[in-house]
């Protein structure tokens, strides 16, 4: 699929200029198919999420209303603006949608029927909509902030409103969309809540509006965005800006009571992108900045722009400097490896987890003094049981049902970070360094696969390096590092993979750790 040109207002079709009696033997005929085909859920294939995502069309815009009741157990009203462009003759559409009561659904402007199958919400339109006509659909519905029992909610609830954090499976539990990452669009966000509280959402700000006790705030995204990406945060929250390279505006979201506490990591932003731009280039978007959230998630996530971090994250004592600036960067390197260039599936999470844990190894060596060197033969050592629980770090084991993190284990952490620390090995770091640049040019506000990365490696490289990444993201065992003959594996413990597992281990003591921060976190828990 992938992210289509901004649609103009689609207007009336030509095919609506009818006669009465042609229009009603059309709804006639809608009926009849509808009566005579199953309401199933549909998906794009995703070995992982095989129902995620729906085939048949290209979403290019979302347009989301939130109406926030001043209280975080109640649902929100909300209203989903999709235009999409069909890719097929469609007489039903299929949208990801669960978690929320559906009040009414329109098609350009016109009422069209509806109903459920699964997590998908099915519409059929008055009218079958031809292949490569332009569609809107209007969606009227709640969006519950509580979890349902089983199913993880994209909504978090903190101490004082809402934060998202709808990686991987989540997002259509906040909102209608096409729940996967191959389809990207561009976003515009409206947060309505109580006088005294403040919104604010990806991209960047485009109008603030009072009326009668509430505040609407509006945010426009500058480069399409995958769903799992969308943020929204409601709450008691100060907003604080900055400059960034090249005159980037920065802002961060911050509980207000902890504003001068939290100030001394924010103020770090402006150098670590500069660091990171000295290794890929210019930072992909149009503004960035952090949202800290009094919540306990066990993870901080990199939503578009905007990325979630927990406000104990800062706060705790027990974290060593390098640690939390670690973390930090993790989640800024994911603004090029998983934003910008998004997961083509969800079998190419090993892309952005292992790259943004890459940048966060380097910068722990940089700024903490822990060798890259060591963090990988101790990686190495435990390579094989990591892909025995999670399976090989580019076909990872389906997770539970439900389970929104249920995917984020060492395998796609640290494991995938020693295929990358394996290819520098093989091919030199001149040559790795070339790679890694021009992934994130090539593919820019796009998706991109494993395969597209073996071929571009292979290119860069002037060799055919099919077997060696066969054996590296495939195999059930680690092959030999490349360079580090007496590095040696574990025989993997013969135990199957926790039930409930969403995350990698905590530990305690981060100062004497040699994994990643992100991979093996301790408390409050691992980035994403």
């Amino acid at each position: 699929m992938g992210h289509a040109p901004h649609p103009p207002d689609p207007g009336p079709r030509s095919r609506r200029r009818r006669t009465a009696a042609a229009l009603l033997a059309s709804a006639v005929s809608v009926c009849l198919v509808a009566a005579s085909a199953p309401v199933v859920p549909l998906g794009v294939g995703d070995r992982l999420f095989p129902y995620l995502g729906n085939p048949g069309y290209d979403v290019a815009s979302y347009d989301l209303s939130f109406t926030y009741p001043g209280s975080n157990s109640r649902p929100l009203r909300a209203v989903t603006t999709i235009k999409a462009r069909a890719t097929a003759d469609l007489d039903r559409v299929n949208l990801d949608f669960a978690h929320g009561t559906v009040d009414s659904v329109e098609v350009d402007g016109e009422p069209a029927g509806f109903s459920t199958a699964g997590e998908d919400l099915v519409i059929t339109p008055q009218q079958a909509v031809p292949d490569g006509d332009w569609m809107r659909i209007t969606v009227r519905h709640t969006s519950d902030p509580v979890s349902a029992k089983g199913l993880e909610s994209g909504w978090v609830r903190t101490t004082d409103g809402l934060a998202m954090a709808n990686q991987a499976d989540a997002a259509h539990r906040v909102f209608p969309c096409n729940d996967h990452p191959s389809d990207k669009a561009m976003f515009t966000i409206q947060v309505t809540a109580p006088t005294g509280l403040t919104a604010v959402a990806n991209g960047l700000p485009a109008g603030v509006a009072k009326n009668n006790g509430s505040t609407t705030w509006t945010y426009r995204t500058h480069h399409p965005m995958a769903t799992e990406l969308a943020q929204v945060s409601i709450g008691r929250s100060t907003v604080l800006h900055r400059t960034g390279p090249h005159g980037l505006p920065l802002r961060d979201v911050v509980p207000t009571r902890d504003r001068k506490a939290l100030e001394p990591w924010l103020r770090k932003t402006p150098a670590q992108m500069a660091w990171m731009e000295r290794k890929l280039g210019r930072y992909p978007f149009e503004t960035y900045g952090m949202l800290v959230a009094d919540a306990s998630t066990g993870f901080e996530l990199e939503t578009q722009t905007l990325s979630l971090f927990e406000r104990e994250l800062f706060t705790q004592s027990a974290y060593p400097e390098w640690y939390v600036e670690s973390i930090m960067v993790h989640e800024l390197a994911h603004q090029w490896f998983g934003d910008s260039v998004s997961p083509r599936t969800w079998s190419d999470l090993w892309l952005n987890e292992g790259y943004a844990t890459w940048y966060e190894a380097l910068y722990a060596e940089a700024r903490g003094g822990k060798p890259m060197r060591d963090r990988m033969k101790a990686a190495y050592a435990s390579s094989d049981g990591w892909r025995t629980v999670g399976g090989p770090p580019a076909a990872p084991k389906v997770p539970e049902p439900g389970r929104k993190t249920g995917i984020f284990r060492h395998n796609v952490y640290e494991g995938a970070t020693l295929v990358l620390y394996a290819l520098r090995e093989e091919i030199g770091s001149p040559a790795f360094d070339r790679l890694q640049r021009a992934w994130v040019g090539r593919h820019q506000d796009g998706t991109a696969s494993t395969a597209e990365y073996v071929r571009l490696a292979s290119e860069i490289s002037g060799r055919d390096l099919s077997g060696f990444f066969k054996d590296w993201l495939y195999g059930e065992k680690t092959p030999p590092m490349p360079g580090h003959p007496d590095w040696k594996r574990q025989a993997p413990a013969k135990q199957t993979a926790p039930a409930k597992q969403t995350a990698p281990a905590k530990q305690t003591a981060p100062a004497k750790q040699t994994a990643p921060a992100k991979q093996v976190a301790p408390a409050p828990g691992a980035a994403r």
